[in-house]
Parts: C-alpha cells; sequence; structure tokens
C-alpha cells in the first residue's frame, strides 16, 4: 500500500489555492517527494504527514517552479530531527543546481548523495524500483515509473508438504534462501505464482514522445502535466513544450493505465474542470488535481 499527495498542482508560477509542483509519497513509514515547487511545505504542514521521514527526492528538471521550494524544505528536514542520509535524484546538471541553492542552507545534519542523470534502474528503496526517461523540453527533464514489488503469496501446504521447519518459513517467505542441518532450502519451495505490484509514472513538462506510452504502461496512477486545457492552445503547447489535456489523456491511453491524474495547470487556466471534457472524451478516468488531493493505491485483489 502507498500513500500519495499532490502538494501542488500548478505550472510556471503560484496562485491563490495552487502551488506549484510537488508530489508525496508515503511508502512504509519512508516519504518520497517528486519534486519541490513553491508552496511545498506550506502544504506539506497543512497535509499533516511530516517532514522527518522524507529520504528520498526526485527533481524532474531545473526550472524554478519545480525547485525553488527545495533550500527551505531541506532546512526544515534538518530541524525536524533527520540524521540518516538523504538521496537527491534528478537529470543533467542536477549536482551544479543543488550546489547552487545550497549556498542558503549550507549547514544540515544529513549527507546528502546526488544521483546525477541516473541509467537503469534504481533500488535504493526497499520493495521499490525508480526508473527515469529522457523527456523533451527546454531543459534537460526526466519522468519517473516507481514499482512498488509485490512477493509472491506464501503457501503454507507447500511448506509442510517439502517438510520444511516452521522456523525456516519467515526467511523463505523474504525471497531468503536458508541452510538448515545441513540441507537447503529456496523461496520457491514456499511461494506461489509472481503477483503484479503497484506502478505510479510521473511526466511533466514536456512535449508527448514515442517512449512515454511504454514507459507508463499498467501504471495504477499516471500524474502528467496538463498546462493547457483548450485544444485551441496547441500552438502554445508545442511554442513552450508542454502538453494539452487531450494529448496527454492520448499518453494514458496508449500506455493502458488505470488512471490519469493531471497537474501542473498554466496560471491562465483559473479552473481546469472546464476542460476536463478534453481529457474525458479521450480517456474517461481522467481526473483534475487539486491541491492536497490524496489517493491510497494497494495490492491487486485479483492475485
Amino acid at each position: 500500500m502507498i500513500d500519495i499527495a499532490l502538494l501542488g498542482c500548478g505550472g510556471s508560477m503560484p496562485i491563490p489555492n495552487r502551488y506549484l509542483s510537488s508530489v508525496l509519497m508515503n511508502y512504509n513509514g519512508e516519504k518520497i517527494l517528486v519534486d519541490c515547487g513553491e508552496g511545498t511545505q506550506v502544504s506539506m504542514k497543512i497535509l499533516k504527514w511530516g517532514f522527518k521521514t522524507i529520504g528520498t527526492i526526485c527533481i524532474s528538471h531545473g526550472h524554478g517552479d519545480h525547485i525553488i521550494g527545495l533550500p527551505g524544505l531541506l532546512a526544515t528536514i534538518g530541524n525536524s530531527g533527520r540524521t540518516e542520509p538523504m538521496t537527491i535524484i534528478g537529470p543533467e546538471g542536477i549536482t551544479h543546481i543543488i550546489n547552487g541553492l545550497r549556498t542558503v542552507v549550507p549547514y544540515l545534519p544529513y549527507k546528502i548523495n546526488i544521483i546525477e542523470n541516473p541509467d537503469g534502474k534504481l533500488n535504493i528503496i526497499k520493495d521499490m524500483t525508480i526508473e527515469v526517461l529522457k523527456l523533451d523540453h527546454s531543459s534537460p527533464c526526466i519522468g519517473y515509473s516507481f514499482y512498488i514489488k509485490r512477493k509472491p503469496k506464501f503457501e503454507p501446504e507447500r511448506a509442510i508438504k517439502n517438510e520444511i521447519p516452521k522456523n525456516l518459513w519467515k526467511i523463505l517467505q523474504d525471497g531468503e534462501t536458508a541452510i538448515y542441518n545441513d540441507k537447503v532450502y529456496e523461496p520457491n519451495m514456499v511461494l506461489g505464482k509472481k503477483r503484479k505490484g503497484i506502478k505510479i509514472s510521473y511526466i511533466t513538462d514536456t512535449r508527448p514522445i514515442d517512449a512515454i506510452p511504454d514507459f507508463i504502461r499498467e501504471s495504477d496512477l499516471f500524474i502528467c502535466e496538463g498546462s493547457y486545457g483548450d485544444k485551441e492552445d496547441l500552438e502554445k503547447a508545442i511554442k513552450n513544450k508542454h502538453m494539452t489535456f487531450e494529448e496527454a489523456a492520448k499518453l494514458a491511453l496508449r500506455g493502458n493505465v488505470k488512471e490519469l491524474l493531471l497537474t501542473h495547470f498554466n496560471p491562465s487556466m483559473s479552473e481546469p474542470e472546464l476542460y476536463k471534457y478534453n481529457a474525458e472524451s479521450v480517456f474517461p478516468n481522467s481526473i483534475i488535481g487539486y491541491d492536497r488531493l490524496t489517493r491510497t493505491l494497494k495490492f491487486s485483489e485479483d492475485d
């Protein structure tokens, strides 16, 4: 199970009742923050999820509406009593950007490990895999996919049939091999078939590119920018390397996701709900985001 909160759904500049881009995920007692625009701390304070257990921060790119809230947040996390190391992931150039922002917060009680422009899967959080995709924006920008693995079902009848001592059941259930009385016991002796996990994808500040549908495929939740709600704004979207609601919905459809959550609204779009039909006409399960919208995703009961 994972809890997700859209802390800010604005793009470009904050407006009343709409902070800038940020998503918070709470999984197994650790929090993952994705982007950190202005207002992130205030929204977190209202949400009351706490600051200390933010151990990983994923930044899509270095534009201010996605990162300006970071220096203050790092200080607040330090003041909350965190001493464990933190990991910050980001695109090419993120190290230089973080080092620049840290001139106003040079002293922190914890270490920051920066992973710049990662290639391949990251396994820095237990049972979670993070993947990235290079996007098409006016600065180096990456999208994120978070996949929570689900352990195969433990089958006690198989353990009994294989005459496995009960004191080894938990070890094998956790996927580890056990040796007892010179005999080797493997996890597959007590575990059933593989089960589907939970997938969350986050794509913002980009034009639609062909790689996105495969990257987000089968996501339980697809969080995507919708900078422009009106189809008539397509020219602006192309010029500024953003997307319309309709374009985001087409990606959701091609990627066969369960739910599309639209965010990163242009400040000129005061009522995104008015344009919801542009997404729903393509992908019915489309939702318009708002600050502190929350979702709880659970493993499928079908498994």
